[in-house]
């Protein structure tokens, strides 16, 4: 049963990304580079759990049948997520830019276009856009009967500017 639930939530995934591909909303990079999204903006997230302007796009509800989430952010160049958990852990999927992820304790990593981070449940991160360039994110949150986010703390100036892996 589990292993058809995700076999149909993964077909489900890449028609609805197959219909969609043909929306191309540029978002401008302060550099003048338009990064290609391929959903719409969404909503400006809520400034206590953002530094800068993130906008965030719902794609697939939290229901009882698939406890998933999936969605899409684009950070502006600059912008960056508060500290968070999620009691079930969080895929990252980094659709264009350029931005940063760091797991508390842990160096900040670069991420690029095509890069894939999984952030382990329970754990401290953060995630966001490089200075100059903005960055474009589809999250994928699991088992959301376990819960969905904790928001924390904001990030810093120094966590921000840190050393990259």
């Amino acid at each position: 049963m589990k292993n058809k639930r995700n076999k149909l939530l993964f077909i489900t995934t890449a028609t609805f990304l197959a219909l969609f591909s043909t929306v191309c909303i540029g978002q401008t990079s302060s550099k003048g580079k338009e990064l290609q999204a391929i959903f719409p903006k969404g909503n400006l997230g809520p400034a206590e759990n953002f530094t800068g302007n993130a906008w965030n796009i719902g794609l697939v509800a939290n229901d009882s049948t698939y406890n998933t989430v999936v969605g899409n952010v684009y950070f502006e160049p600059g912008a960056r997520s508060n500290w968070h958990i999620h009691p079930a852990g969080q895929i990252l999927i980094i659709t264009d830019g350029v931005g940063y992820h760091q797991i508390q304790g842990q160096p900040r990593q670069t991420l690029r276009k095509g890069d894939v981070v999984k952030c382990p449940p329970n754990v401290m991160h953060w995630h966001g856009a490089s200075p100059d360039t903005g960055m474009l994110q589809m999250y994928i949150i699991p088992n959301t009967e376990k819960g969905i986010v904790t928001w924390l703390k904001r990030v810093t100036d120094e966590e921000y500017g840190g050393k990259n892996e």
